[in-house]
């Protein structure tokens, strides 16, 4: 029972909520933000681009030809995913990135193509962190953040329920807790 004595877990839920506090900020306040619509913004820079053929619905060509046309600008790529997203008959490259987002789609005649590059703002940049849309790094520090969060929640569980005087309090609120979260999905 050493691991769950009181000290141990008071200095390990301290630690723990001092080493993540910035990270977690940041969450809360873009998460906080996105649900009313403040996603911060773009700055876009719009480049035709003349094709040897029309655009092929397939990534590989779609990917290789965006790297090709920054390459030639000396733009960086996107740090994200690329997918290729249908609009009705059409479609169009979307390579989003935590500090870079690049579309590139058909133009208004078969040989020409638009290509989009939207540097993102600061405030976006984080927004777009929070979406995963960054690379590894950033991936494997927002799996550890949720990891010590759920680190938090536990051992503050486990300390209010080691406290007499708390534990029927604390199974009140666990219950209201859940009771309240099966509401808020059935209401959505």
């Amino acid at each position: 029972m050493g691991i769950f004595n009181r000290p141990t877990l008071m200095k390990a839920h301290a630690l723990m909520a001092a080493f993540i506090l910035p990270v977690a900020i940041m969450f809360f306040i873009t998460g906080a933000f996105y649900t009313w619509g403040i996603k911060g913004e773009y700055d876009t820079t719009v480049y035709e681009i003349k094709l040897d053929k029309p655009m092929q619905k397939k990534l590989s060509q779609l990917v290789a030809l965006a790297e090709t046309e920054l390459t030639k600008r000396d733009i960086s790529l996107p740090t994200g995913q690329a997918k290729i997203k249908k609009i009705g008959d059409a479609f169009k490259l979307e390579w989003t990135g935590s500090n870079r987002d690049v579309i590139i789609e058909p133009g208004s005649q078969p040989l020409l193509a638009k290509l989009q590059v939207k540097d993102t703002s600061w405030y976006r940049q984080l927004v777009q962190l929070h979406k995963a849309k960054g690379g590894t790094p950033f991936k494997v520090y927002a799996a550890a953040l949720a990891t010590a969060l759920l680190l938090l929640l536990l051992t503050g569980f486990i300390m209010a329920w080691q406290t007499p005087k708390l534990r029927q309090l604390t199974l009140l609120s666990t219950g209201m807790g859940i009771a309240l979260f099966v509401v808020m999905i059935a209401s959505s």
